[in-house]
């Protein structure tokens, strides 16, 4: 990162690194009351930090977020409940194991199902890109039951409570710290398939770090720091009996939480909708000019982006185009680009539709009084055209809206991925998305309303 070996140690004690993390996997990771981000990696690393001299900044993009950030290099390293694999040793070098777990299912309570042999038959959940989704794979053959893949532990926990699933598999420390908060399952087997947790770096790069990593690890552990850590989130953990789980409890507790989220979904949206307007206006203008070429243009940049799906525009402009330049992409900006691209290529095309809408014989009158085809346009089509689109353009600015939840995926803190901090914490998933849903339900009202008056006023 840094050239010349005297560059280095002159700036080994403010060096800061870019952290990715789940930060939906307690007790390893998550957000605590304050929106804080806490837990056994977190205290890990952040005392390994201060142990060492250099500086950490966490990113909560989720564990295969992280995984692609880290190899595409828009992050320096990931820990995130990692485990160790010949597999992923490939692709990644490992610090020294931090932390040795077991694989266990967990059932509801009232459930029949006391082991493996139980399974036949029957579906079961799992996360993606885990240790425990590993091990219920290679023996889902064996034991005769089917596996369905979730992203977040909390949608894993509810398809098994909700009775769509008979089981999951889980981590131990992760599932016993879930039933201990409140989580409404049990665990029936013994730990097995164990592995071991590691921090990790993109294969060949960040050697300096994940050297700092070890020495600080070792030093945690012997001045007895690192078993303080494994206690404050393993030791006996009991469910706040006075907190207030109702849903307007859960509202005032994680209010702030939700409007800084909020914030950053309209904060989004209007400086997307702002570039896609730009984007749409530009290609739509160029699918109704003469040039044969300039609608051509126009037509094959509206085809590609609005047939590519936005999580996969998302994840290609976050990681993919990094792991080509070399150069990082803010997640902000990432995701800006994502929904002017997407939005936009939407907005050139009701553009075109709405130019298309005025009366041909609009143009041609105006060409026969001898304006110029640039003069008709602005003067005579445009006009007419923009009382036409102006609706579309509302309701555009609605559906950027509702598509900024896809960059979650990418780490954006914005009203949906602040849903899912919360909701690993306190597992009160139905409760939040129903306040989220709420949320977006008055905004989008509110637009709707607009939009409807709008139309009034261009009416008239």
């Amino acid at each position: 990162m840094v050239g010349g070996q005297s560059t280095k140690q002159v700036q080994a004690a403010t060096q800061t690194y870019q952290i990715g993390t789940d930060v939906t996997y307690p007790p390893f990771e998550f957000a605590n009351e304050q929106n804080q981000y806490v837990g056994i990696d977190i205290d890990i690393m952040k005392g390994i930090a201060k142990s060492e001299g250099f500086k950490v900044d966490i990113k909560p993009l989720g564990f295969n977020a992280s995984v692609q950030a880290v190899q595409s290099q828009q992050i320096d390293g990931i820990i995130a409940g990692m485990t160790i694999t010949d597999e992923r040793k490939a692709k990644f070098d490992f610090s020294d194991p931090y932390y040795k777990t077991g694989v266990v299912m967990a059932v509801q309570k009232d459930s029949k199902v006391t082991g493996l042999a139980g399974l036949k038959g029957k579906r079961v959940a799992v996360k993606t890109g885990t240790s425990a989704s590993d091990y219920a794979n290679s023996v889902a053959k064996k034991y005769g039951f089917t596996t369905v893949t979730f992203d977040e532990s909390d949608n894993m926990y509810n398809d098994v409570i909700n009775g769509n699933s008979v089981a999951c598999f889980e981590d131990q420390p992760v599932m016993q710290y879930g039933i201990k908060t409140g989580l409404d399952l049990k665990i029936v087997t013994k730990p097995t398939g164990g592995g071991e947790y590691g921090f990790a770096v993109k294969k060949g790069t960040n050697q300096a770090l994940l050297k700092q990593f070890n020495q600080g690890l070792a030093k945690l552990k012997a001045n007895g720091q690192y078993a303080k850590i494994q206690a404050k989130y393993l030791g006996t953990v009991t469910t706040k009996a006075k907190a207030d789980r109702s849903f307007f409890g859960l509202m005032k507790e994680n209010k702030d939480a939700l409007l800084s989220g909020l914030g950053q979904t309209l904060l989004l949206t209007v400086i997307s909708i702002f570039f896609a307007t730009i984007f749409g206006l530009i290609f739509g203008l160029m699918g109704v000019l003469p040039s044969r070429f300039a609608r051509g243009v126009s037509t094959t940049v509206i085809y590609i982006f609005r047939g590519l799906p936005l999580i996969v525009l998302a994840l290609f402009i976050y990681t993919g185009i990094p792991s080509l330049t070399g150069q990082k992409i803010p997640a902000m900006v990432a995701g800006v680009i994502t929904l002017m691209l997407n939005e936009g290529a939407y907005t050139a095309a009701f553009v075109k539709g709405g130019i298309g809408a005025v009366n041909s014989g609009q143009m041609e009158a105006a060409r026969s009084l001898g304006l110029s085809y640039g003069k008709a346009m602005r003067r005579v089509v445009l006009p007419q055209g923009i009382r036409i689109m102006v609706p579309s353009f509302i309701n555009q600015f609605i559906i950027t809206l509702k598509d900024t939840s896809i960059l979650s995926i990418i780490g954006i803190l914005e009203l949906t991925q602040t849903g899912k901090i919360i909701i690993a914490r306190n597992l009160e998933g139905f409760k939040i998305w129903a306040m989220i849903a709420l949320i977006y339900v008055v905004v989008i009202t509110l637009l709707t309303w607009l939009s409807k008056f709008v139309e009034r006023r261009m009416a008239k």
